[in-house]
């Protein structure tokens, strides 16, 4: 999909307005928002492939509709000595892991190795919920809470694609706020400006 910006989440959300992926991927981002708190999202990959991109979409998301607990933790394999600690964060951060705090694994292979899911079954009985993004990877796919998956060559979107809707629908205002664009403009303004008050 290459360089994706919002306008062409926008489209893509919009092509697929007339699939279930839509609707799939709120449901699912509904379930990263119940995070109890800031900190209590942990991201991670593999040990091959950490997801970078998706921790940034979702610290801007995190920002951007005023939602800290989407901000996450990036949990990596072997973070390197004298790493700022938000990129020092390693495998110890799961065993503190409880209720209240959620998950997201994401894997781009057509399985997960032995190692990351031993981890993610220690998250899930240390009480985390266990969200996952993948291929269909059935082992995995058991140990979550939810999973949202594609079928690679059967599914209208890449996975990097999948990232962004996630990560959009996560953030998205309109999911928790009734009210049309020029309500939603009105409340932003407000927040900007203070409130209008009549003459």
């Amino acid at each position: 999909m290459g360089r994706v910006d919002a306008q062409h989440v926008a489209l893509l959300r919009e092509l697929l307005a007339s699939t279930p992926w839509v609707e799939r991927t709120e449901d699912f981002a509904r379930a990263l928002r119940r995070t109890d708190a800031p900190g209590g999202l942990m991201l991670l990959g593999t040990p091959a492939e950490e997801p970078w991109h998706l921790a940034a979409h979702l610290g801007d998301e995190a920002r951007f509709s005023g939602l800290p607990q989407l901000a996450p933790s990036l949990v990596r394999w072997n973070p390197p000595p004298g790493a700022p600690p938000h990129l020092a964060i390693g495998l110890d951060r799961l065993t503190d892991a409880g209720r209240g705090q959620t998950l997201f694994v994401v894997n781009d292979a057509p399985e997960a190795p032995i190692p990351l899911l031993e981890r993610v079954d220690d998250a899930r009985r240390s009480g985390a919920t266990v969200l996952a993004l993948d291929h269909g990877d059935r082992e995995l796919e058991t140990l979550a809470h939810d999973a949202i998956s594609l079928e690679p060559g059967r599914s209208p979107v890449t996975f990097e694609g999948l990232q962004h809707l996630v990560s959009t629908a996560a953030g998205r205002v309109e999911d928790r706020r009734k009210g049309g664009f020029r309500e939603r403009l009105s409340r932003f303004l407000d927040v900007v400006s203070g409130p209008r008050h009549p003459d």
